[in-house]
């Protein structure tokens, strides 16, 4: 039984959906196709690192949708679940949750938006729970890009504002509040808008890898 697990959060990418800043910029249909090729390229970076990897997906009725995009991406031993929850936060305490009660000690989750997420990055946020409770990935637009935990937290994703710009501030706050450890990886930019996408190597026919 592998005692680490990585969990990575994507939505369907049906146009309209998702990455709807970008879609203001090129349409939803270009930013679908954005994150049709930034999710693929974010897992088949981050898998297979000796750890154990889930693809936890929403909504649940694309299952199929999402198994066509991703399966085989990462590996053939990635698996896949439906994410729970109406809120992020509730989302993210059911897929730590279910990692932890799947046997794992040290368990990290991360977006599908930053393609700067690699196998050394994950092996560096399991390392420092060896010696934090908490690790966090901030991302430059406020949020985080990873986060970790060596124990089941879900006081720590209350009273947080998602999808807004103090989202890590909130979370480390939080961690503080509870008297929990907390280490900081290196920020990474996400893909929000067009100059993010351009920046990063995304506005290319599909098949394109983006920049890490």
């Amino acid at each position: 039984m592998r005692r680490r697990a990585l969990g990575i959060f994507v939505k369907a990418p049906i146009p309209g959906r998702v990455k709807t800043r970008l879609a203001e910029d090129i349409g939803p249909s270009d930013a679908a196709d954005v994150y049709w090729r930034l999710g693929r390229h974010v897992v088949r970076s981050a898998a297979g690192g000796g750890y154990r990897t889930t693809v936890w997906f929403t909504p649940a009725r694309d299952a199929r949708f999402v198994h066509q995009w991703l399966e085989g991406v990462g590996g053939r031993r990635v698996a896949f679940r439906p994410q729970v929850g109406a809120s992020l936060g509730a989302r993210l305490v059911t897929a730590f949750a279910g990692e932890f009660a799947g046997g794992a000690r040290r368990v990290v989750i991360i977006g599908s938006d930053c393609p700067g997420v690699d196998r050394r990055l994950v092996r560096a946020a399991f390392a420092a729970l060896g010696r934090r409770d908490v690790v966090l990935g901030p991302a430059r637009d406020g949020g985080y890009y990873l986060i970790g935990l060596a124990a089941p937290q879900p006081a720590l994703f209350r009273g947080v504002a998602w999808s807004t710009a103090t989202v890590a501030v909130e979370t480390r706050a939080r961690a503080r509040a509870l008297g929990l450890s907390c280490h900081l990886l290196r920020p990474l930019r996400d893909v929000d808008t067009a100059r993010d996408a351009r920046l990063l190597g995304l506005l290319r026919p599909r098949g394109t890898e983006p920049k890490s």
